[in-house]
C-alpha cells in the first residue's frame, strides 16, 4: 500500500490545474536508476492506465505505480512540504536505505 497525505494531494491539484491538464490526469511515481544514491523517484502527469498498474485514490487525487516501482514504493507515505524552507514533494519511504540530500534518490 502506498498513502498520500492530504497536503500532497492539494498540490498535485494545483499543480495539474497550473499545468492546463484536465481533471482525469492523475500523477504517476516511477522509480528509475540513476541519482546519486542509485535509484530516483520521477514524477509525472498522465491519463493512461496500462496493465499491471497499481492504482491509489486519497483525497480525490489518483496515484499511479507501475509493477516495477511498486515493489520499491510499497509503504511509502507522499507528503508535500512548503514554505521558506520546505522541499517540495518528500517520499518518506521505510524501503530506502540510504537517500542522498535532496531526497529525490535513493538505494534499498
Amino acid at each position: 500500500m502506498i498513502q498520500m497525505t492530504e497536503t500532497a494531494a492539494s498540490k498535485i491539484k494545483s499543480l495539474r490545474s497550473e499545468e492546463g491538464k484536465p481533471a482525469e490526469y492523475f500523477l504517476r511515481v516511477e522509480v528509475k536508476k540513476g541519482g546519486c544514491s542509485g535509484l530516483s523517484y520521477k514524477m509525472d502527469f498522465g491519463n493512461e492506465i496500462k496493465n499491471g498498474d497499481k492504482v491509489f485514490e486519497f483525497h480525490g487525487e489518483k496515484l499511479v505505480v507501475d509493477t516495477s516501482s511498486f515493489m520499491y514504493l510499497i509503504g511509502m507515505t507522499l507528503d508535500y512540504s512548503g514554505g521558506l524552507n520546505g522541499k517540495g514533494f518528500v517520499f518518506n519511504n521505510p524501503n530506502a536505505t540510504k537517500s542522498c540530500g535532496c531526497g529525490s534518490s535513493f538505494n534499498v
